[in-house]
Protein backbone atom coordinates (compact mmCIF):
# COMPACT_ATOMS: atom_id res chain seq x y z
CA UNK A 1 0.00 0.00 0.00
CA UNK A 2 1.17 3.50 -0.77
CA UNK A 3 -0.32 6.87 0.25
CA UNK A 4 0.78 10.04 -1.46
CA UNK A 5 -0.32 13.51 -0.33
CA UNK A 6 0.35 16.46 -2.67
CA UNK A 7 -0.74 20.05 -2.06
CA UNK A 8 -2.09 21.51 -5.27
CA UNK A 9 -2.50 24.99 -3.74
CA UNK A 10 -2.37 26.64 -0.34
CA UNK A 11 -5.86 25.35 0.42
CA UNK A 12 -6.25 22.20 -1.66
CA UNK A 13 -4.53 18.84 -1.89
CA UNK A 14 -4.69 15.56 -3.77
CA UNK A 15 -4.39 12.30 -1.85
CA UNK A 16 -3.72 9.05 -3.72
CA UNK A 17 -3.98 5.61 -2.15
CA UNK A 18 -2.61 2.63 -4.04
CA UNK A 19 -3.42 -0.94 -2.98
CA UNK A 20 -1.70 -4.13 -4.10
CA UNK A 21 -3.69 -7.37 -4.02
CA UNK A 22 -1.70 -8.48 -0.99
CA UNK A 23 -3.08 -5.54 0.99
CA UNK A 24 -6.64 -6.85 0.96
CA UNK A 25 -6.51 -10.45 -0.28
CA UNK A 26 -6.41 -12.01 3.19
CA UNK A 27 -9.49 -9.99 4.22
CA UNK A 28 -11.31 -11.10 1.07
CA UNK A 29 -10.49 -14.79 1.72
CA UNK A 30 -11.68 -14.51 5.33
CA UNK A 31 -14.91 -12.78 4.27
CA UNK A 32 -15.57 -15.46 1.61
CA UNK A 33 -15.09 -18.22 4.19
CA UNK A 34 -17.49 -16.55 6.60
CA UNK A 35 -20.07 -16.02 3.87
CA UNK A 36 -19.66 -19.65 2.71
CA UNK A 37 -20.82 -20.88 6.14
CA UNK A 38 -24.32 -19.51 5.53
CA UNK A 39 -24.48 -19.35 1.72
CA UNK A 40 -27.24 -21.56 0.26
CA UNK A 41 -27.04 -22.34 -3.46
CA UNK A 42 -29.22 -24.86 -5.34
CA UNK A 43 -27.71 -28.33 -5.04
CA UNK A 44 -25.51 -27.53 -2.04
CA UNK A 45 -26.10 -27.60 1.68
CA UNK A 46 -25.15 -24.44 3.66
CA UNK A 47 -21.41 -24.41 4.23
CA UNK A 48 -20.73 -26.96 1.45
CA UNK A 49 -20.57 -24.64 -1.57
CA UNK A 50 -17.16 -25.11 -3.27
CA UNK A 51 -14.83 -22.15 -2.70
CA UNK A 52 -14.19 -21.91 -6.46
CA UNK A 53 -17.92 -21.37 -7.03
CA UNK A 54 -18.07 -18.88 -4.14
CA UNK A 55 -15.30 -16.84 -5.72
CA UNK A 56 -17.00 -16.96 -9.11
CA UNK A 57 -20.41 -15.94 -7.77
CA UNK A 58 -19.49 -13.53 -4.95
CA UNK A 59 -15.78 -12.75 -5.30
CA UNK A 60 -16.19 -9.41 -7.06
CA UNK A 61 -18.84 -8.09 -4.67
CA UNK A 62 -16.96 -9.16 -1.54
CA UNK A 63 -13.67 -7.80 -2.89
CA UNK A 64 -15.31 -4.41 -3.47
CA UNK A 65 -16.74 -4.41 0.07
CA UNK A 66 -13.45 -5.30 1.72
CA UNK A 67 -11.47 -2.80 -0.35
CA UNK A 68 -13.98 -0.10 0.57
CA UNK A 69 -13.59 -0.90 4.28
CA UNK A 70 -9.79 -0.83 4.00
CA UNK A 71 -9.88 2.37 1.94
CA UNK A 72 -11.98 4.19 4.54
CA UNK A 73 -9.75 2.98 7.37
CA UNK A 74 -6.49 4.03 5.68
CA UNK A 75 -7.85 7.33 4.30
CA UNK A 76 -9.20 8.69 7.58
CA UNK A 77 -6.36 7.15 9.55
CA UNK A 78 -3.84 9.06 7.44
CA UNK A 79 -5.76 12.31 7.80
CA UNK A 80 -5.94 11.90 11.60
CA UNK A 81 -2.35 10.84 12.08
CA UNK A 82 -1.00 13.67 9.95
CA UNK A 83 -3.42 16.19 11.47
CA UNK A 84 -4.66 17.37 8.09
CA UNK A 85 -6.84 20.45 8.74
CA UNK A 86 -9.58 19.49 6.32
CA UNK A 87 -12.88 21.15 5.40
CA UNK A 88 -15.76 18.76 4.78
CA UNK A 89 -15.13 15.21 3.60
CA UNK A 90 -12.66 14.02 0.96
CA UNK A 91 -14.13 14.05 -2.54
CA UNK A 92 -13.47 11.43 -5.18
CA UNK A 93 -11.22 13.19 -7.67
CA UNK A 94 -12.51 14.04 -11.10
CA UNK A 95 -9.36 12.19 -12.28
CA UNK A 96 -10.60 8.98 -10.71
CA UNK A 97 -10.96 6.16 -13.25
CA UNK A 98 -13.43 3.27 -12.89
CA UNK A 99 -11.97 0.67 -10.55
CA UNK A 100 -11.32 -2.84 -11.86
CA UNK A 101 -11.23 -5.03 -8.76
CA UNK A 102 -9.60 -7.83 -10.76
CA UNK A 103 -6.54 -5.65 -11.42
CA UNK A 104 -3.24 -6.24 -9.65
CA UNK A 105 -3.16 -2.64 -8.44
CA UNK A 106 -6.01 -0.34 -7.35
CA UNK A 107 -5.69 3.45 -7.35
CA UNK A 108 -7.99 5.83 -5.49
CA UNK A 109 -7.60 9.60 -5.86
CA UNK A 110 -9.22 12.13 -3.53
CA UNK A 111 -9.46 15.91 -3.57
CA UNK A 112 -9.01 17.46 -0.12
CA UNK A 113 -10.22 20.97 0.79
CA UNK A 114 -7.79 22.45 3.32
CA UNK A 115 -8.64 25.07 5.92
CA UNK A 116 -6.92 28.42 5.41
CA UNK A 117 -4.21 29.19 7.98
CA UNK A 118 -4.66 32.23 10.22
CA UNK A 119 -4.20 33.31 13.85
CA UNK A 120 -7.34 34.24 15.80
CA UNK A 121 -5.82 34.20 19.29
CA UNK A 122 -6.65 37.19 21.49
CA UNK A 123 -4.65 38.91 24.25
CA UNK A 124 -5.05 41.89 26.57
CA UNK A 125 -3.62 44.01 23.76
CA UNK A 126 -6.87 43.50 21.85
CA UNK A 127 -9.57 46.08 22.68
CA UNK A 128 -13.21 45.05 22.30
CA UNK A 129 -16.21 47.25 23.20
CA UNK A 130 -18.50 46.03 25.96
CA UNK A 131 -21.86 47.74 26.42
CA UNK A 132 -24.02 48.02 29.51
CA UNK A 133 -27.62 49.16 29.11
CA UNK A 134 -29.14 51.58 31.61
CA UNK A 135 -32.40 50.37 33.15
CA UNK A 136 -34.62 53.43 33.57
CA UNK A 137 -37.78 53.99 35.59
CA UNK A 138 -39.63 54.32 32.27
CA UNK A 139 -38.54 50.80 31.30
CA UNK A 140 -39.75 49.42 34.61
CA UNK A 141 -43.04 51.31 34.19
CA UNK A 142 -43.45 49.81 30.74
CA UNK A 143 -42.84 46.28 32.00
CA UNK A 144 -45.23 46.78 34.93
CA UNK A 145 -47.86 47.88 32.42
CA UNK A 146 -47.13 44.88 30.18
CA UNK A 147 -47.54 42.43 33.06
CA UNK A 148 -50.75 44.16 34.11
CA UNK A 149 -52.05 43.85 30.53
CA UNK A 150 -51.19 40.15 30.37
CA UNK A 151 -52.84 39.47 33.71
CA UNK A 152 -56.01 41.42 32.89
CA UNK A 153 -59.55 40.30 32.11
CA UNK A 154 -62.55 41.20 29.93
CA UNK A 155 -65.61 43.04 31.26
CA UNK A 156 -68.91 43.62 29.51
CA UNK A 157 -69.74 47.33 29.46
CA UNK A 158 -72.63 49.46 28.29
CA UNK A 159 -70.87 52.16 26.25
CA UNK A 160 -67.89 52.10 23.86
CA UNK A 161 -64.41 53.47 24.56
CA UNK A 162 -61.43 53.36 22.24
CA UNK A 163 -59.90 49.89 22.33
CA UNK A 164 -63.15 48.04 23.14
CA UNK A 165 -64.44 45.03 21.20
CA UNK A 166 -68.00 44.99 19.86
CA UNK A 167 -70.32 42.19 18.82
CA UNK A 168 -73.55 42.52 16.95
CA UNK A 169 -75.79 41.79 13.95
CA UNK A 170 -74.45 43.07 10.64
CA UNK A 171 -76.64 43.30 7.55
CA UNK A 172 -76.03 44.55 4.02
CA UNK A 173 -78.06 47.63 2.96
CA UNK A 174 -79.51 48.48 -0.43
CA UNK A 175 -79.22 51.81 -2.24
CA UNK A 176 -82.11 53.25 -0.20
CA UNK A 177 -80.54 52.35 3.13
CA UNK A 178 -82.85 49.42 3.82
CA UNK A 179 -81.75 45.90 4.68
CA UNK A 180 -81.07 44.24 1.32
CA UNK A 181 -83.28 41.28 0.49
CA UNK A 182 -81.03 38.23 0.09
CA UNK A 183 -78.03 40.33 1.10
CA UNK A 184 -75.17 39.41 3.40
CA UNK A 185 -76.08 39.07 7.08
CA UNK A 186 -74.23 37.70 10.06
CA UNK A 187 -75.08 37.31 13.74
CA UNK A 188 -72.42 37.92 16.40
CA UNK A 189 -70.11 39.74 14.02
CA UNK A 190 -67.06 40.86 16.01
CA UNK A 191 -65.50 44.25 15.29
CA UNK A 192 -62.50 45.94 16.90
CA UNK A 193 -62.77 49.49 15.57
CA UNK A 194 -59.18 50.24 16.58
CA UNK A 195 -58.11 47.99 13.71
CA UNK A 196 -60.01 50.02 11.13
CA UNK A 197 -57.70 51.70 8.65
CA UNK A 198 -60.25 54.43 7.90
CA UNK A 199 -60.60 57.08 10.65
CA UNK A 200 -64.08 58.21 9.50
CA UNK A 201 -65.43 54.69 9.94
CA UNK A 202 -63.68 54.40 13.29
CA UNK A 203 -65.34 57.61 14.57
CA UNK A 204 -68.82 56.11 14.09
CA UNK A 205 -68.25 54.00 17.22
CA UNK A 206 -67.47 56.93 19.52
CA UNK A 207 -69.95 57.14 22.38
CA UNK A 208 -72.23 54.35 21.15
CA UNK A 209 -73.92 51.98 23.61
CA UNK A 210 -75.38 48.49 23.59
CA UNK A 211 -78.42 48.13 21.23
CA UNK A 212 -77.32 51.13 19.15
CA UNK A 213 -77.65 50.68 15.39
CA UNK A 214 -75.06 52.40 13.20
CA UNK A 215 -74.25 52.37 9.49
CA UNK A 216 -70.75 51.43 8.47
CA UNK A 217 -68.89 50.61 5.27
CA UNK A 218 -66.67 47.57 5.96
CA UNK A 219 -64.85 47.87 2.61
CA UNK A 220 -63.88 51.46 3.43
CA UNK A 221 -63.08 50.57 7.04
CA UNK A 222 -60.59 47.89 6.02
CA UNK A 223 -59.51 49.58 2.79
CA UNK A 224 -60.81 46.67 0.69
CA UNK A 225 -58.80 44.01 2.53
CA UNK A 226 -60.55 40.83 1.35
CA UNK A 227 -59.08 38.78 4.20
CA UNK A 228 -60.54 41.03 6.91
CA UNK A 229 -63.84 41.48 5.04
CA UNK A 230 -64.33 37.75 4.52
CA UNK A 231 -63.62 37.10 8.21
CA UNK A 232 -66.02 39.79 9.42
CA UNK A 233 -68.89 38.90 7.09
CA UNK A 234 -68.44 35.12 6.98
CA UNK A 235 -67.95 35.00 3.20
CA UNK A 236 -65.19 33.86 0.85
CA UNK A 237 -62.36 36.17 -0.22
CA UNK A 238 -63.69 36.03 -3.77
CA UNK A 239 -67.13 37.19 -2.59
CA UNK A 240 -65.51 39.91 -0.47
CA UNK A 241 -63.97 41.46 -3.58
CA UNK A 242 -67.48 42.56 -4.65
CA UNK A 243 -68.46 44.08 -1.28
CA UNK A 244 -68.41 47.89 -1.57
CA UNK A 245 -71.60 49.23 0.05
CA UNK A 246 -72.94 50.11 3.51
CA UNK A 247 -74.05 47.74 6.26
CA UNK A 248 -76.17 48.24 9.36
CA UNK A 249 -74.56 47.10 12.59
CA UNK A 250 -76.69 46.60 15.72
CA UNK A 251 -74.46 46.45 18.82
CA UNK A 252 -75.48 43.58 21.12
CA UNK A 253 -72.36 43.48 23.29
CA UNK A 254 -69.38 45.67 24.16
CA UNK A 255 -66.37 44.11 25.85
CA UNK A 256 -63.49 45.98 27.45
CA UNK A 257 -60.13 44.58 28.42
CA UNK A 258 -59.24 45.66 31.95
CA UNK A 259 -55.56 45.42 33.03
CA UNK A 260 -54.87 43.60 36.28
CA UNK A 261 -54.45 45.65 39.43
CA UNK A 262 -51.06 45.65 41.13
CA UNK A 263 -52.03 43.16 43.81
CA UNK A 264 -50.34 40.14 45.37
CA UNK A 265 -52.24 37.94 42.94
CA UNK A 266 -50.42 39.54 39.99
CA UNK A 267 -47.07 39.50 41.79
CA UNK A 268 -47.46 35.76 42.46
CA UNK A 269 -48.53 35.15 38.88
CA UNK A 270 -45.40 36.80 37.50
CA UNK A 271 -42.69 35.73 39.96
CA UNK A 272 -44.18 32.81 41.88
CA UNK A 273 -46.09 32.64 45.13
CA UNK A 274 -44.60 34.81 47.85
CA UNK A 275 -41.42 35.62 45.90
CA UNK A 276 -42.13 39.36 46.01
CA UNK A 277 -44.46 41.30 48.30
CA UNK A 278 -45.80 44.72 47.58
CA UNK A 279 -45.42 47.04 44.61
CA UNK A 280 -41.96 48.25 45.61
CA UNK A 281 -40.52 44.72 45.63
CA UNK A 282 -42.40 43.96 42.39
CA UNK A 283 -40.75 46.92 40.65
CA UNK A 284 -37.33 45.99 42.09
CA UNK A 285 -37.73 42.42 40.82
CA UNK A 286 -38.69 43.69 37.38
CA UNK A 287 -35.63 45.98 37.34
CA UNK A 288 -33.42 43.01 38.21
CA UNK A 289 -35.12 40.95 35.52
CA UNK A 290 -34.42 43.65 32.94
CA UNK A 291 -30.80 43.96 34.08
CA UNK A 292 -30.32 40.21 33.64
CA UNK A 293 -31.93 40.32 30.24
CA UNK A 294 -29.76 43.24 29.14
CA UNK A 295 -26.67 41.47 30.49
CA UNK A 296 -27.42 38.56 28.15
CA UNK A 297 -27.95 41.03 25.29
CA UNK A 298 -24.62 42.67 26.14
CA UNK A 299 -22.90 39.27 25.99
CA UNK A 300 -24.46 38.64 22.60
CA UNK A 301 -23.27 42.02 21.36
CA UNK A 302 -19.80 41.39 22.78
CA UNK A 303 -19.42 38.21 20.70
CA UNK A 304 -20.67 40.05 17.61
CA UNK A 305 -17.96 42.66 18.19
CA UNK A 306 -15.34 39.95 18.78
CA UNK A 307 -16.33 38.46 15.43
CA UNK A 308 -16.19 41.80 13.62
CA UNK A 309 -12.83 42.63 15.20
CA UNK A 310 -11.22 39.31 14.27
CA UNK A 311 -12.67 39.19 10.76
CA UNK A 312 -11.19 42.63 10.13
CA UNK A 313 -7.85 41.69 11.70
CA UNK A 314 -7.59 38.42 9.79
CA UNK A 315 -8.59 40.00 6.49
CA UNK A 316 -9.49 38.14 3.31
CA UNK A 317 -8.66 34.43 3.34
CA UNK A 318 -7.99 32.08 0.47
CA UNK A 319 -10.62 29.35 0.14
CA UNK A 320 -10.75 26.24 -2.08
CA UNK A 321 -13.89 27.60 -3.75
CA UNK A 322 -14.29 24.94 -6.43
CA UNK A 323 -13.95 22.10 -3.92
CA UNK A 324 -16.22 23.70 -1.35
CA UNK A 325 -18.90 24.25 -3.98
CA UNK A 326 -18.65 20.58 -4.92
CA UNK A 327 -19.06 19.66 -1.25
CA UNK A 328 -22.04 22.01 -0.99
CA UNK A 329 -23.67 20.36 -4.02
CA UNK A 330 -23.02 16.90 -2.55
CA UNK A 331 -24.59 17.94 0.78
CA UNK A 332 -27.66 19.39 -0.98
CA UNK A 333 -28.49 16.87 -3.72
CA UNK A 334 -32.05 18.17 -4.05
CA UNK A 335 -30.86 21.74 -4.71
CA UNK A 336 -29.65 23.12 -8.01
CA UNK A 337 -26.59 25.11 -9.06
CA UNK A 338 -28.46 28.36 -8.44
CA UNK A 339 -28.82 27.45 -4.75
CA UNK A 340 -25.07 26.93 -4.42
CA UNK A 341 -24.24 30.24 -6.10
CA UNK A 342 -26.78 32.16 -3.98
CA UNK A 343 -25.70 30.66 -0.66
CA UNK A 344 -21.98 30.06 -1.09
CA UNK A 345 -20.75 33.49 0.08
CA UNK A 346 -22.89 33.34 3.24
CA UNK A 347 -21.77 29.80 4.04
CA UNK A 348 -18.11 30.87 3.73
CA UNK A 349 -18.64 33.67 6.27
CA UNK A 350 -20.18 31.20 8.72
CA UNK A 351 -17.40 28.68 8.04
CA UNK A 352 -14.79 31.34 8.79
CA UNK A 353 -16.53 32.19 12.08
CA UNK A 354 -16.69 28.48 12.94
CA UNK A 355 -12.92 28.14 12.40
CA UNK A 356 -12.29 31.29 14.47
CA UNK A 357 -14.37 29.90 17.34
CA UNK A 358 -12.45 26.61 17.19
CA UNK A 359 -9.18 28.51 17.72
CA UNK A 360 -10.66 30.61 20.53
CA UNK A 361 -12.12 27.52 22.23
CA UNK A 362 -8.70 25.87 22.03
CA UNK A 363 -7.02 29.01 23.43
CA UNK A 364 -9.44 29.36 26.36
CA UNK A 365 -9.82 25.63 26.96
CA UNK A 366 -13.61 25.68 26.96
CA UNK A 367 -15.55 22.46 26.37
CA UNK A 368 -19.25 21.89 25.85
CA UNK A 369 -20.83 18.95 27.65
CA UNK A 370 -24.33 17.51 27.32
CA UNK A 371 -25.43 19.23 30.54
CA UNK A 372 -24.24 22.58 29.17
CA UNK A 373 -26.42 22.17 26.08
CA UNK A 374 -29.41 21.22 28.25
CA UNK A 375 -28.92 24.32 30.40
CA UNK A 376 -28.76 26.48 27.27
CA UNK A 377 -32.00 24.91 26.03
CA UNK A 378 -33.65 25.51 29.42
CA UNK A 379 -32.53 29.14 29.50
CA UNK A 380 -33.85 29.68 25.97
CA UNK A 381 -37.15 28.04 26.94
CA UNK A 382 -37.52 30.28 30.01
CA UNK A 383 -36.97 33.35 27.84
CA UNK A 384 -39.68 32.17 25.44
CA UNK A 385 -42.15 31.67 28.29
CA UNK A 386 -41.18 35.06 29.76
CA UNK A 387 -42.12 36.77 26.50
CA UNK A 388 -45.69 35.69 27.21
CA UNK A 389 -45.57 36.90 30.80
CA UNK A 390 -44.97 33.43 32.22
CA UNK A 391 -41.99 34.06 34.45
CA UNK A 392 -42.65 31.42 37.09
CA UNK A 393 -43.03 28.24 35.05
CA UNK A 394 -41.98 25.19 37.15
CA UNK A 395 -38.52 23.81 36.40
CA UNK A 396 -39.99 20.40 35.54
CA UNK A 397 -41.98 21.89 32.65
CA UNK A 398 -38.98 23.92 31.48
CA UNK A 399 -36.82 20.77 31.51
CA UNK A 400 -39.42 18.78 29.54
CA UNK A 401 -39.63 21.48 26.87
CA UNK A 402 -35.82 21.68 26.70
CA UNK A 403 -35.48 17.89 26.34
CA UNK A 404 -37.93 17.99 23.44
CA UNK A 405 -35.65 20.48 21.68
CA UNK A 406 -32.70 18.12 22.17
CA UNK A 407 -34.52 15.41 20.20
CA UNK A 408 -34.28 17.45 16.99
CA UNK A 409 -30.88 17.48 15.27
CA UNK A 410 -31.39 20.85 13.61
CA UNK A 411 -32.09 22.40 17.02
CA UNK A 412 -29.20 20.60 18.72
CA UNK A 413 -26.70 22.12 16.26
CA UNK A 414 -28.03 25.60 17.00
CA UNK A 415 -28.02 25.03 20.75
CA UNK A 416 -24.43 23.73 20.70
CA UNK A 417 -23.30 26.75 18.67
CA UNK A 418 -25.08 29.08 21.09
CA UNK A 419 -23.58 27.28 24.09
CA UNK A 420 -20.07 27.61 22.62
CA UNK A 421 -20.55 31.34 22.04
CA UNK A 422 -21.93 31.86 25.54
CA UNK A 423 -18.94 30.10 27.10
CA UNK A 424 -16.52 31.95 24.83
CA UNK A 425 -18.15 35.25 25.78
CA UNK A 426 -17.49 34.61 29.46
CA UNK A 427 -13.93 33.37 28.89
CA UNK A 428 -12.85 36.10 26.46
CA UNK A 429 -13.97 38.89 28.80
CA UNK A 430 -11.07 37.79 31.00
CA UNK A 431 -8.61 37.78 28.09
CA UNK A 432 -9.14 40.99 26.10
CA UNK A 433 -9.19 44.60 27.22
CA UNK A 434 -12.83 45.69 27.50
CA UNK A 435 -13.73 49.17 26.32
CA UNK A 436 -16.77 49.63 28.56
CA UNK A 437 -19.59 51.86 27.36
CA UNK A 438 -22.86 52.67 29.12
CA UNK A 439 -25.68 53.28 26.62
CA UNK A 440 -29.43 53.69 26.46
CA UNK A 441 -31.55 50.87 25.06
CA UNK A 442 -32.21 52.96 21.95
CA UNK A 443 -28.48 53.48 21.39
CA UNK A 444 -27.84 49.78 21.96
CA UNK A 445 -30.49 48.72 19.45
CA UNK A 446 -29.02 51.06 16.84
CA UNK A 447 -25.79 49.06 17.00
CA UNK A 448 -27.60 46.15 15.33
CA UNK A 449 -28.59 48.39 12.42
CA UNK A 450 -25.00 49.13 11.59
CA UNK A 451 -23.38 47.17 8.81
Amino acid sequence: MNIQFDKTSGVAAELTITFEKADYQENVEKALKNYRKKAALPGFRPGQVPMSLMKKRFGGEITAEEVQKLLSEKLYGYLRENKIDMLGDPLASEKQQPVDFEAEQLNFIFDIALAPQFDAKLTDADKIPYYSIKVTDEMVDGQVKAYAQRGGHYDKVESYQEGDMTKGHIAELDADGNIKEGGIQKEDAVILPNYFKNDDQKKKFQGISVNTVITINPAAAYENSTIELSSLLGITKEEAENVKGDFSYQITEITRYVPAELTQELFDQVFGEGKVKGEEEFRAAIKKQLENQFAEDAQLRFMIDVRKYLEKRIGDLEWPDALLKRIMRANNPDKGEEYVEQNYAGSIKELEWHLIKEQLADQTGIKVEQDDVLETAKRQTRMQFAQYGMGNVPDEIITNYANEQLKKKEQIDGLVARCVEEKLGVALKEVVKLTKKSVTLEEFNKLFQEK
